[in-house]
């Protein structure tokens, strides 16, 4: 395994893996992401999709070669490269939005588990704690593996429940489509705004990208940041359409595009094996976005540690850290998955654009191409080999 994860796979694949399995989370889960981003667009609805194939793309790769180049694999040292000083803003964004993400998918995870498989609300939110926490405990490399197998099995769960909820509605998201049926948005829809809910998608789920640095180390070249740049903006991507043209059968009906969770309504009426198999997905998708994100913020602490008291985080203060994180965004969860996507996934996607998105596309850009590249005997090694 350790030699697979050092070949071709780990410098193309993995870190496009971990960013969609940390986004699976936050980003498609419950539906009502996409069709707070997308889907409410009805038949313009993919033109935002498009808009977040690219905007997923350019990050990834900018920041995939902005890493490897500066040999910066965790957050506060990317982010001290990058804009200096005021690197601690995007530490303030990067734990808040965290939070919140693994506060919506608390709600949902609790919610859907009472669902589909019976289990207590609190049940299925401590199970999912005591788990992330013993993720961070071992570290990276459980981590690594976790998300590799996890992805997989995760994407063939979503194609599962994307291709019997189209196959079952294909001739109505067609109507909608040849109709130009925008009717669950009040007044007329331009493109524009279709394309800055898209803007503002890829902008909240940036808080997901740091999470993929520590795989970034792998890479000797920039040829490799933009082959995983693009792997990662298919793998992101990819999900978002399932999710919109099973959203766009049932268009533009409140019952599934109002609902806090459009995927249980989607899959009412199919066998309950599917249902189940559905709970015990979103759970998994939990675990990856906490246990990513929460991982990216440990490593960010983990290094300030050596710098201030040359000394690292044990074992047991990064388990302790997580379920910290985790209480805390349990906590928030109360307030409704609704609010929390309509309201705070607006309100973070500026922020993180401001402190992480035009700070890369125009410091960034300039410092790849204009600045010269930092390196080490391992990598001149790994090169001449």
């Amino acid at each position: 395994m350790k030699n697979f994860l050092d070949g071709k796979y780990g410098r193309f694949v993995l870190p496009a893996v971990i960013l969609q399995s940390v986004l699976m989370g936050g980003g498609f889960a419950t539906g009502r992401e996409i069709v707070e981003f997308g889907a409410k667009y009805g038949a313009l609805g993919w033109l935002g999709g498009v808009g977040i194939f690219i905007g997923f793309t350019i990050m990834a790769i900018l920041m995939f070669e902005f890493a490897r180049k500066f040999k910066v694999f965790d957050y506060r040292l990317l982010l001290k490269e990058l804009i200096g000083p005021l690197w601690f803003l995007f530490d303030i964004v990067y734990l808040l939005l965290a939070i919140l993400i693994i506060a919506i998918m608390a709600s949902a995870t609790g919610e859907i588990l009472n669902s589909t498989l019976g289990l207590n609300y609190w049940v299925g939110v401590v199970l999912i704690i005591v788990i992330v926490g013993i993720l961070n405990f071992y570290g990276k490399g459980l981590i690594e593996r976790f998300k590799t197998l996890g992805t997989l099995s995760l994407m063939l769960g979503y194609l599962l429940f994307a291709t019997i909820v189209i196959a079952s509605t294909w001739e109505s998201a067609l109507e909608v489509l040849r109709s130009g049926d925008t009717s669950f948005m009040p007044g007329k829809v331009s493109i524009f705004a279709v394309l800055w809910s898209g803007i503002l998608y890829v902008g909240y789920n940036l808080a997901v990208y740091p999470a993929a640095l520590f795989s970034i180390k792998r890479q000797i070249s920039r040829k490799d940041a933009v082959i995983a740049g693009i792997v990662g903006g298919v793998l992101m991507t990819f999900p978002w359409f399932l999710t919109y043209f099973s959203l766009l059968g049932h268009y533009p009906s409140e019952n599934v595009l109002g609902a806090t969770v459009p995927w249980l309504m989607m899959l009412e009426g199919f066998p309950l094996i599917v249902i189940i198999i559905f709970g015990i997905v979103v759970g998994w998708t939990l675990i990856e976005t906490a246990s990513g994100m929460i991982h990216a913020f440990v490593d960010r602490l983990d290094s300030q540690m050596k710098d201030i008291a040359n000394t690292s985080l044990t074992d047991l203060q990064k388990g302790g850290i997580a379920v910290g994180t985790l209480i805390l965004a349990v906590i928030l969860a109360q307030v409704g998955i609704i609010d929390l996507i309509a309201k705070g996934y607006t309100a973070m996607a500026y922020a993180m654009i401001a402190v992480f998105a035009l700070p890369l596309l125009t410091i960034g850009v300039y410092k790849i191409f204009f600045q010269k590249e930092t390196i080490k005997k391992d990598d001149a090694n790994i090169v001449n080999k």
